[in-house]
């Protein structure tokens, strides 16, 4: 497993192939200062070489650029680990009043940004995401005054301190009371974010976003990392493992089904990576070093 500990500051200027369970002890635990983008990175990380692997895009076309290549053979699609392919550097987007830069960005040639996705790491103040709330507004607003076709995620975890746990931590840094019940700001967030997510069509508001996630991590002891199972609650679309698909979802329909041209071009379909890539192949593996655990399924080629 990637010891993030362990990176030097040359290390952290690239993207890294990261598995969930990683990536996720890493923002429960990370000494760093929540603000410190040491922190927020590595979902960056995680997110881009998931679009690749189970989302189908060329690595090409993904901000920060994951350590893949792709290389296609006939009709098959060869995916590989290449760790000189890897940056670290977020794209750019035109909005309709500023600028913005995305932590996440799949561009598509002759067409621009087609997905768009903002993370979001908070550690401690928890009665305070009010602004939170309103930043997440304006950024998606900003968006999709230029692209309204573009989909947008916002996909945000959080530390869960539980009251009691430690003498030290302040009545404003507990996420979840003595009953394991979430206290009333993230609530309210959760709230919040259910009336911003789920936009389907493009006349829908364009303050909405296509897919949001809330996850609260446990943040101390053996299971530090895993998610808190209990909330959001079971029926709520803010659960992370909706996040994904829902973003695949608009995407097929916008720039695939309702895009024949481009799709006949083969410029939209998502790739299915053929299943001798030598990424997916076990004596290869052994080149690569430490290979992430994945908790979701590549996106193989039946005709492979």
């Amino acid at each position: 497993m990637v010891r993030l500990e362990d990176f030097t500051e040359d290390d952290w200027k690239f993207c890294h192939w990261l598995g969930t369970e990683e990536t996720f002890r890493h923002l429960a635990t990370s000494r760093e200062r929540t603000q410190s983008q040491k922190v927020v990175k590595p979902l960056h990380w995680y997110i881009a070489c998931r679009l690749v692997i189970e989302g189908g895009f060329l690595p090409g076309n993904i901000r920060p650029h994951p350590p893949f290549s792709a290389v296609k053979s006939g009709s098959r699609w060869l995916l590989s680990f290449d760790h000189t392919e890897a940056s670290g550097e977020e794209a750019t987007v035109l909005g309709g009043l500023k600028t913005k830069d995305v932590d996440i960005v799949v561009e598509k040639p002759g067409i621009g940004p087609v997905i768009a996705i903002s993370c979001k790491s908070t550690g401690n103040a928890f009665r305070n995401l009010t602004n939170r709330m309103e930043e997440a507004v304006g950024e998606c607003t900003n968006l999709h005054m230029t692209y309204s076709a573009l989909v947008i995620g916002y996909y945000s975890v959080f530390r869960a301190h539980r009251a009691g746990s430690d003498p030290d931590l302040a009545d404003n840094d507990v996420a979840l009371q003595t009953d394991g019940s979430p206290v009333d700001g993230i609530i309210r967030y959760h709230e919040a974010f259910r009336q911003l997510e789920g936009r389907l069509d493009l006349r829908d508001t364009i303050s909405k976003y296509e897919a949001v996630s809330l996850s609260l991590l446990e943040s101390r002891g053996p299971n530090a990392g895993e998610l808190v199972d209990t909330f959001p609650p079971k029926d709520s679309p803010l659960r992370s493992q909706h996040f994904f698909n829902q973003i695949y979802g608009r995407y097929d329909e916008r720039f695939v089904f309702a895009a024949p041209i481009f799709a006949r071009r083969k410029v939209t379909p998502r790739i299915e990576w053929d299943a001798e890539s030598p990424l997916f192949n076990t004596d290869s593996r052994l080149e690569v070093g430490d290979v992430p655990k994945l908790d979701y399924e590549p996106r193989i080629s039946s005709q492979s």
